[in-house]
């Protein structure tokens, strides 16, 4: 690549070298992208502010210092992530919800050092701007996907498009293309912004970065995604509901799990009544039955009468608890009609929360939260969450693990022909259940998979493989809703590729961080007294 004449005269400092903008305009363009950044996700799902957002960040950390680089990002990472993560206060508190959101802002602090030490090569060659910009945002999601305590991907740009057109992409890539195409797009807006408009050489340049935009915003509309293509199989998601909101929850779980029978039982009777199809199967939410059925007898007859009623298998959320005391484990665990608990179809939860399922540095902890105590200790399973039925193979995740590519991922390898998130909402809001089903649309597309996410108190919904929400229910209501899921077909390309495309998009921007180190030195001034200032642009 040649370099490219540059478009107009830029700013400098008193040393000669190009300015970044003014400090107060960097500081009010990171505001500004936080918000569009946080509006571009659910519930607010303005998809088409997530390129904006990316640009003026970019535009604001261009040519910074290192350490003011840092600062503009970590300011557009609060205002994004505190009002984000806003649903996790209601459980933790307001201490654990800061803390967390300000570690979710650090890593758009370091995107915004990344940005600021990139400045010379994106000054060079105007071109590289949206690959780079794509490339640094994934890397900086596939860090905070999986550091520390495994990693928090909410908030993630792939889970801001599940009504934009890029979100056909998935069926490419995965999230991490998504992820790259939108961010692309950004880089190639504050491409087209960052000239002189006066100089006409530069027009048809800019021509190209409008094209450019256009390519990654609109043009994933032509994508295909994946049709399942298969036989179809009616299925129920039972919505019981709770009596109260809140960590509470926990206290109501005899209430909770009659909620799920009676449901169950009443739809029993409106399919012997004609009134509704007759399901195949029938899914209950996570945590449906707080009560470990396989310890307790009570609870064992209530969910055997429902399946006995309905007819069908159930795939019944539950804690599972060992011998020892304080250790559990979050499972789905299919139980059959007459024969009841199949215990060669248990998923267990493979990857549980820390913080909120299990307690990482729980003395350091107690000194943060009075709540540190009530996390027992959840034990992570072995096994991807292959389920298999009479009417279908599932690939059940459970809660958050829809966040994470890889678990999503096994299910599908290892024959999911649905995909099923079995999640509870009860102790957040319908903020978080919304985003949930974001991730879901996305997942959907990525495997080619009719998906499902049943919750106990909603947002409970059944999606199509090209992301389309077919039906939903509302939040903090009882209800059931039935079917008609078509079975998977053959694997996806981003199936099949796993995490390849990611680790590349990181090799290649790790390759560009040090490939700027010489054009830094230069600019310094060579020596050195230069490398004692390579941190300056």
């Amino acid at each position: 690549m040649t370099a490219q004449p540059k478009p107009g005269p830029a700013p400098t400092r008193t040393d000669g070298r190009a300015a970044p903008l003014p400090l107060w305009l960097s500081v009010v363009f990171a505001l500004t992208a936080g918000a569009a950044l946080l509006l571009a996700l659910p519930p607010y799902g303005l998809w088409w502010l997530a390129p904006a957002g990316i640009a003026l960040l970019a535009a604001a950390t261009h040519r910074r210092r290192l350490r003011a680089g840092f600062g503009v990002g970590f300011v557009a990472g609060v205002v994004l992530f505190v009002p984000l993560l806003d649903w996790t206060r209601i459980a933790a508190g307001w201490l654990p919800w800061l803390m967390l959101s300000l570690a979710q802002a650090g890593y758009l602090g370091l995107l915004g050092l990344a940005t600021a030490w990139l400045s010379p090569l994106t000054d060079r060659f105007r071109g590289l701007w949206p690959l780079l910009t794509g490339l640094l945002w994934v890397t900086q999601e596939a860090l905070r996907d999986r550091a520390p305590f495994g990693g928090f991907p909410w908030g993630r740009l792939a889970f801001s498009q599940g009504e934009a057109p890029v979100l056909r992409l998935a069926v490419l890539g995965g999230a991490p293309l998504v992820t790259f195409a939108v961010a692309a797009a950004g880089g190639a807006l504050v491409a087209l912004a960052w000239r002189s408009w006066r100089i006409r050489a530069c027009w048809p340049a800019a021509g190209g970065y409008a094209l450019a935009v256009a390519v990654l915003v609109i043009g994933p509309a032509f994508v295909p995604t994946a049709n399942p293509g298969g036989p179809t199989r009616t299925v129920a998601i039972v919505q019981g509901n709770v009596p109260r909101l809140g960590l509470d929850f926990n206290a109501q779980r005899t209430q909770v799990l009659l909620n799920h029978v009676n449901a169950t039982r009443k739809l029993a009777e409106e399919v012997r009544l004609g009134r509704k199809p007759q399901p195949e199967l029938v899914i209950w939410p996570e945590n449906s039955s707080d009560i470990d059925p396989l310890r307790d007898q009570d609870a064992a007859q209530l969910i055997a009468g429902a399946a006995d009623a309905i007819g069908v298998p159930i795939l019944v959320g539950t804690v599972l608890r060992t011998d020892v005391r304080g250790e559990i484990y979050n499972a789905g665990i299919l139980w059959q009609p007459v024969t009841g608990p199949d215990r060669d179809q248990i998923y267990t939860k493979r990857h549980p929360v820390p913080f909120a399922e299990y307690m990482p540095l729980r003395s350091v902890a107690r000194m943060v939260t009075d709540k540190a105590d009530l996390v027992q200790n959840m034990l992570s399973g072995k096994t991807p969450g292959v389920i298999r039925t009479p009417a279908a193979t599932i690939g059940d995740v459970i809660c958050f693990e829809v966040a994470y590519d890889d678990i999503v991922r096994d299910t599908v390898i290892g024959g999911a022909q649905l995909l099923a998130v079995q999640t509870n909402n009860a102790t957040f809001n319908e903020a978080e259940a919304r985003q949930q089903l974001a991730m879901v649309q996305l997942r959907a597309v990525e495997h080619g998979r009719e998906a499902l996410m049943v919750s106990t108190v909603g947002v409970s919904a059944f999606v199509a493989a090209d992301g389309t929400v077919v039906t939903e229910t509302g939040f903090n209501v009882d209800a059931v809703v039935l079917h008609d899921m078509a079975l998977g077909g053959p694997r996806t390309l981003a199936t099949r590729l796993g995490h390849r495309p990611e680790m590349a998009a990181v090799v290649l921007a790790l390759m560009c961080l040090v490939a700027a180190v010489p054009m830094r030195r230069r600019r310094s001034g060579g020596g050195p007294a230069a490398s004692r200032k390579t941190e300056e642009w």
